[in-house]
């Protein structure tokens, strides 16, 4: 949708008389945010190839080795005050369209529009549109700005006593699973902000979600390919009706929480040909090319507990693990060369990974409230890990870069308190700190940060 007419038609529904809302809630949340964080590298050091010894060795043993020389040029850190969403460092990808965010995480600001209609026997049709808003305007100038406004939550659908199911813009099931165990949520120490875990909002998606059975529900969605930009490229060859899919289960029944997910992302959704079991383009003689590639589906599964308000304590736990990562592959083909090392020169055919291929994720958070207030703790850890890591480099340097890429840890703890005014208004007070072994290699790994703010929701 045109910016410009997206203002209008937001313009539209605040003014709009009361009859024609008559079967539509108007609602939202604003979540504003003062930030200072100490990031560490947010211009990473400048690594020459000539400033250390290099060796790459490929499975035809093939070598080609650059001796070292000059020096290195050391990185940039950041240290300041800013709002969320505005000029503080906030956003790191890795692996593709699938990152996790660095300082200035998201505040999921946002405003929409829900409603149904009884169509009788028990059944209702249901809608909600969606609007993600950024307070922060770095042109001053709300239609041309590109992220002024993103689209979450946008669907229409059925629901009645067999439970709900709807088609649009929605929460994977397993996102879903473990929302509540959250305790930090939309703030600077939400656990995708700073453990990582990777949780998707994905385009065409078709789910349905089962009534409560004695405290347990049941969701699963299915993502066709066919423009599912939230998943990763637009493969136009791609015909699949459940190219990617998502279930989960979860018990909530007084204070007790339990969850269970499991996700596949397809290959094909990450990948902009179907020609994703071969290596590159065929060689030909002269030329050489590389690609990153996934041929794998990328999995995850996820676990959630949680002891909620019980006695005004609260304990969560959650834990995931992620398989086959996308964008992992890189395939990298040649004629060959008497300077790698083949004599006669005999073309190539290497594989190198360009992230790491598996994830483990978890993370724990407490709380206890007492009047008004709430004082909360948690502590996460990520490890990722790759099966291939030899023979990409000979210098000391050249391999320690790659076994904190490909095999690295990072760990990180927040505190925090909430001030409760009333149910829809709350103040808060967060620290955090993210420590990671990407710190020289992946701007705004690490960091630390305070953050001080007010929710709102209408």
């Amino acid at each position: 949708m045109n910016k410009k007419l997206l203002s209008l038609a937001i313009a539209a529904a605040l003014v709009a008389p009361a009859a024609a809302m008559a079967d539509a809630t108007l609602y939202g949340k604003m979540n504003v945010s003062l930030d200072y964080v100490d990031v560490s590298n947010v211009v990473l050091p400048v690594y020459n190839m000539t400033d250390y010894p290099l060796s790459v060795t490929g499975p035809l043993g093939n070598t080609l080795v650059i001796p070292p020389g000059g020096t290195i040029n050391q990185g940039q850190d950041f240290t300041g005050w800013g709002m969320a969403n505005g000029y503080i460092p906030n956003s790191v990808m890795y692996n593709g369209t699938l990152g996790y965010h660095s300082s200035g995480a998201g505040r999921a600001n946002r405003l929409g529009v829900k409603g149904s209609e009884d169509l009788g026997g028990g059944l209702k049709a249901i809608y909600q549109i969606e609007i993600g808003v950024n307070p922060t305007d770095t042109n001053n100038n709300v239609v041309s700005n590109s992220d002024a406004f993103t689209w979450r939550n946008t669907f229409v659908g059925l629901a009645g006593g067999f439970g709900t199911v709807l088609m649009g813009r929605h929460d994977t099931p397993l996102k879903i699973s473990t929302g509540k165990l959250d305790l930090f949520a939309d703030t600077l120490a939400d656990m995708s902000a700073t453990v990582g875990f990777q949780d998707l909002r994905a385009d065409n998606a078709v789910a349905y979600i089962s009534p409560s059975f004695s405290g347990f529900t049941f969701a699963a969605a299915t993502v066709p390919a066919g423009g599912s930009t939230g998943l990763g490229a637009l493969n136009y060859d791609n015909d699949s009706i459940a190219s990617s899919w998502s279930l989960a289960g979860i018990y909530s029944n007084g204070p007790f929480y339990a969850s269970a997910a499991y996700e596949s992302l397809g290959q094909d959704n990450f990948n902009t040909t179907a020609s994703t079991n071969q290596v590159c383009t065929p060689i030909i003689i002269g030329t050489s090319s590389s690609c990153s590639l996934t041929d794998q589906d990328q999995t995850q599964y996820r676990f959630g507990l949680g002891l909620l308000d019980w006695n005004g304590f609260t304990l969560t736990g959650i834990y995931a693990h992620m398989d086959h990562l996308a964008g992992s592959d890189i395939y990298a083909t040649g004629p060959g060369s008497s300077l790698y090392g083949g004599t006669p020169a005999v073309p190539y055919n290497w594989y190198m990974p360009s992230g790491p291929d598996q994830m483990d994720l978890w993370q724990i958070s407490a709380g206890y409230s007492f009047g008004n207030a709430m004082v909360k703790a948690m502590y996460g850890q990520t490890s990722f890990d790759t099966s291939y890591v030899e023979d990409l480099g000979s210098s000391s340097l050249e391999k320690q870069k790659n076994n904190d890429l490909l095999n690295g840890d990072r760990s990180t703890w927040a505190i925090g308190v909430d001030y409760n005014f009333s149910k829809r208004t709350k103040a808060y007070a967060v620290y955090t700190s993210v420590t990671d072994d990407r710190e020289d290699w992946i701007a705004g790994s690490q960091w630390d940060g305070f953050s001080l703010g007010m929710m709102h929701s209408f």
